[in-house]
C-alpha cells in the first residue's frame, strides 16, 4: 500500500495539467499522482504522461464517476485529491496529509471560502452558489463546514473505502461532505490560497445545470440522512400551504353561509391527508430506529 496517493481528475486540462502534476513532485516527492482522463480530446493524458504521472482512463463521463473509479483501484494510506485546472496549492498538501497520517483525520477540506475564493472567482453565481450550499448543509446537518464544494480534499484510507460514490457529476464534493458529518468522521479545515483558471482555460461545471444537481443532491441527501427530519417539515409545509388556502374559504363561508370556492376546499383537504401521510412516515421512522 501507498503511504500518499494524490489523484487529479481531468477532463480537458491540456492548458495547466503539466503545471499541476511538476508542481505535486516538486512539493511531495514522495507520493504517487496520478491523472486519471475522463474522456480528454486535447492530450491530457499525453501531457501528463511525460510530466511523469501515472495515467488512467475513466471512460464513464462525470466527476463523480472519475472518483467512484479512483477509490477503487488505489490503495493508500492517504489520499489527495486536487482538480487539474492549477487553481489549487501544491503547497498545502504536506499539511494535509500530515492531518490525515499523523492526526487520524478522515477528511481535510481545503477551505477556499476563507481565503482568496470570493476575490479571484470571476464567475458571480458560483460565489452566490458556493455560500447558499454551505448555510443550506450547515442548518440542515447542524455543522459548520467553512467550504462544501471544495475540489481539494485529503482522506484516510477509512473513509475511501467505506464511502459510496453515488454521484455521477460535480455533486461529488457535497455528497462526501455529508457522508463524513453523517458518520461522525473527524473532519479538518485547512485554509488554502485560491487562484482563478489561467486565461484559456474554461471550467467544466455549468453554473445552473449543476448547480440544480447540487440542490437536488442535497434535497436527496436531507432525505436518506435526516429522514425523520425531511418528511416532518414536509408534513409543517404541506400544513402551512392547505391552511393559506383555506383561511379564505372559511372567511367566506362565515360571511355568507355557501362554500363558494368548493375546488379549493378539496385541495386543501388532499394537502391535508399528504401532511398526515408524511406525518406517519416519520412516526414509522423513529419506531424502526428504536427497535
Amino acid at each position: 500500500m501507498e503511504r500518499i496517493a494524490v489523484l487529479i481528475p481531468c477532463y480537458n486540462e491540456s492548458q495547466t495539467v503539466t503545471k499541476v502534476v511538476a508542481d505535486w513532485r516538486s512539493k511531495l516527492p514522495e507520493a504517487t499522482i496520478y491523472v486519471y482522463d475522463n474522456n480528454s480530446t486535447d492530450g491530457t493524458g499525453d501531457l501528463a504522461l511525460k510530466a511523469g504521472a501515472v495515467v488512467k482512463k475513466c471512460y464513464q463521463q462525470g466527476k463523480g464517476n472519475v472518483v467512484r473509479k479512483m477509490f477503487q483501484e488505489v490503495e493508500a494510506q492517504c489520499y489527495i485529491i486536487v482538480d487539474g485546472d492549477d487553481t489549487y496549492p501544491a503547497e498545502a498538501g504536506r499539511k494535509m496529509a500530515e492531518e490525515v497520517l499523523e492526526h487520524d483525520a478522515d477528511m481535510v477540506i481545503g477551505d477556499r471560502l476563507s481565503s482568496t475564493y470570493f476575490q479571484e472567482n470571476k464567475r458571480p453565481f458560483h460565489n452566490f452558489g458556493n455560500a447558499l450550499v454551505r448555510k443550506a448543509i450547515n442548518w440542515i446537518f447542524a455543522c459548520d463546514i467553512s467550504d462544501i464544494m471544495t475540489g481539494y480534499r485529503a482522506f484516510s484510507y477509512r473513509f475511501v473505502k467505506a464511502f459510496p460514490v453515488l454521484s455521477q457529476g460535480f455533486e461529488i464534493e457535497t455528497e462526501m461532505t455529508i457522508f463524513a458529518v453523517d458518520k461522525n468522521m473527524r473532519i479538518v479545515n485547512e485554509i488554502i490560497d485560491y487562484r482563478d483558471r489561467p486565461q484559456g482555460s474554461v471550467s467544466k461545471l455549468n453554473t445552473y445545470s449543476d448547480g440544480v444537481k447540487v440542490l437536488l443532491t442535497i434535497a436527496r441527501l436531507f432525505k436518506d440522512y435526516r429522514p425523520a427530519y425531511f418528511f416532518g417539515l414536509v408534513s409543517l409545509l404541506l400544513v402551512l400551504l392547505a391552511t393559506c388556502f383555506f383561511v379564505p374559504v372559511l372567511a367566506d363561508f362565515i360571511k355568507s353561509g355557501v362554500v363558494d370556492k368548493i375546488p379549493t376546499l378539496i385541495v386543501c383537504g388532499f394537502t391535508v391527508l399528504s401532511a398526515i401521510i408524511s406525518l406517519f412516515s416519520v412516526i414509522i421512522i423513529q419506531s424502526e430506529k428504536n427497535q
